[in-house]
């Protein structure tokens, strides 16, 4: 508790605006991963502490995927065991009818957050959830071994390959026969759209879907980015990745055996933690950039909130714990603890974090590549858009159909979606 009360002696103290008199038990629930899971627990000791409250995590998969799945099924059930839902970036439109409108109690710190965000939470006017952290994805790096090539961080994917291939197999030869290239999400599940968001955009592919509806995945150059990865699967990245989620490509980043990585920020902090084989030896820079006309960086948009369940019997506790946790103070300890990035602007500022997160205020350059998947336009159709998508890629990587074709059916199916109505 140490860095709580150092937290509150700088002024950034938390309000419990409203606590209610009598005590209650709350229940929140996340699938946080790294040190997620352990962080929100020492935020909630401290919000029971100063409410009286009692509060339970109930711990989801790390899926983001499965957990929409559990949510849907305890809104669907009307479920008041759940009080507080952590929900990624992507869900406040299909979940807004089953959520607290938090616009009258947040109106006087929504104005903290980044507006953009602030924006994503909105739904017809409602915010239906408020920010707890951002995400915006980068290309982790061993920079040790870059230097010991005589390589740089790689500004487009076929510089990644080149280098990822150099460092491979100069590192085998030299008996560190473990080392692959590069490691990033490849299993059927939400960040596999994550990642290939990334590719195709960065390509000038498109976004999948467009701000105005209009299906644009079908294309050569979505078609030529998804085929280069797939020829990378058991070369430069080895078979399993395509089994692969955040954690499991950590596992093997952190054991010191890929060059490079995509990932979130959380993995930067537990890659330098204590006992980390590679702390020290790495760095982070944007995602590469396709080639040719329209080609630039890209990063997934993420980020997780935190929404009160219609369905609460303490609406208004569970909204005090809300802002509690989505708090400066909470946002600064969540951010020193884990290097998650804050949602708060003023925080990409503050000294303590600078000095202990240097990485957080470089993010900045790495979030204004950041770009929102195709929810808003398919509302509530999005996971089911996705989940088409994510499957078309994987098809892909595995050799199962061409990109050419796997994109043609696609853009099939995604009409057929269409037509029943986003």
């Amino acid at each position: 508790m140490k860095l709580f009360h150092a937290l509150l002696a700088l002024g950034v103290a938390t309000m419990l605006v409203g606590t209610p008199a009598r005590a209650v038990e709350l229940s929140i629930v996340s699938g946080d991963t790294g040190d997620g899971i352990k962080v929100l627990r020492e935020i909630l000791d401290r919000y029971e502490k100063d409410s009286g409250n009692k509060v339970s995590i109930v711990v989801m998969p790390t899926s983001g995927t499965d957990q929409f799945g559990q949510y849907r099924l305890w809104l669907a059930a009307g479920n008041s065991d759940i009080d507080v839902y952590q929900t990624d970036v992507i869900w406040a439109p299909q979940l807004a009818s089953q959520l607290v409108d938090l616009t009258a109690a947040t109106k006087d710190i929504v104005a903290e957050h980044f507006p953009s965000i602030i924006q994503s939470q909105t739904v017809n006017g409602k915010l239906v959830a408020l920010p707890i952290f951002t995400d915006a994805p980068a290309l982790y790096y061993r920079k040790d071994l870059l230097d010991k090539y005589g390589a740089k961080a790689p500004a487009t994917w076929k510089e990644l390959a080149d280098t990822a291939k150099l460092v491979m197999d100069k590192e085998r030869a030299a008996g560190n026969r473990d080392i692959w290239g590069f490691v990033f999400q490849g299993n059927a599940y939400e960040g596999l759209t994550c990642d290939a968001l990334e590719w195709v955009m960065s390509n000038g592919g498109g976004q999948i879907i467009e701000p105005d509806g209009s299906i644009s995945i079908n294309n050569p150059k979505a078609a030529a980015m998804l085929d280069m990865i797939k020829g990378w699967v058991g070369t430069i990245a080895p078979p399993g990745v395509l089994a692969y989620q955040e954690e499991e490509s950590r596992g093997v980043w952190q054991t010191g055996n890929a060059v490079f990585m995509r990932n979130w920020p959380y993995a930067y902090a537990l890659g330098n933690g204590e006992g980390s084989p590679i702390t020290g030896k790495f760095d982070v820079a944007p995602l590469p950039a396709g080639t040719g006309e329209g080609a630039r960086a890209v990063a997934t948009l993420g980020g997780w909130n935190l929404a009160v369940s219609k369905y609460s019997k303490h609406p208004d506790a569970a909204i005090e714990l809300v802002k509690f946790i989505a708090s400066p103070a909470m946002q600064k300890y969540r951010t020193l603890k884990t290097s998650n990035l804050p949602t708060i602007q003023a925080l990409y500022d503050d000294a303590d974090i600078a000095r202990e997160q240097p990485i957080v205020p470089r993010w900045k350059r790495i979030f204004l590549n950041a770009v929102p998947r195709p929810s808003a336009a398919t509302r509530i159709k999005y996971n089911e858009a996705s989940s088409q998508f994510w499957n078309a890629v994987h098809n892909t990587l595995s050799g199962d159909g061409t990109a050419a074709d796997n994109l043609a059916d696609l853009e099939a199916m995604l009409t057929k979606l269409k037509g029943r109505g986003w």
